[in-house]
């Protein structure tokens, strides 16, 4: 039996950083859907079951840490694995992004796309599902 293809939900505004993840995930045959912002990755989560969630936090409309409350508020969403992509490397930004549930945080400045494709690979294949 085929395994189907992983899916990422990717929370990004940068049109060029958006378009390049893309790109390289298609590569590596992961499916993307592409939320634009807040509101539209929850209203895409009521949806859809990514196998994990790249979430930005600078976002128009909600940010990534008000998607993340939201998540967490919704038992069908709760437990929905969300990897944090951001330029916001405070240690308190951090510390908020784990509390509300993430399981790795990527500051992009600091992470190449060769780096951050790797380790959402490597999440993707220990998962068993």
């Amino acid at each position: 039996m085929d395994q189907k293809p992983k899916k990422i939900l990717l929370v990004e505004d940068d049109p060029f950083l958006s378009s390049l993840l893309k790109n390289r995930f298609a590569q590596e045959k992961v499916e993307v859907m592409h939320a634009h912002d807040g509101d539209e990755a929850l209203a895409l989560l009521k949806t859809a079951t990514p196998d994990v969630i790249l979430l930005d936090l600078i976002l128009p409309k909600k940010s990534g840490f008000e998607v993340m409350q939201a998540m967490r508020e919704d038992p069908q969403l709760a437990n929905a694995p969300v990897i944090i992509i951001s330029n916001l490397g405070q240690p308190e930004d951090i510390q908020k992004g784990q509390e509300l549930g993430a399981i790795e945080y990527f500051i992009k400045a600091k992470t190449s796309i060769e780096d951050l494709v790797g380790n959402v690979l490597s999440f993707l294949t220990s998962e068993k599902g």
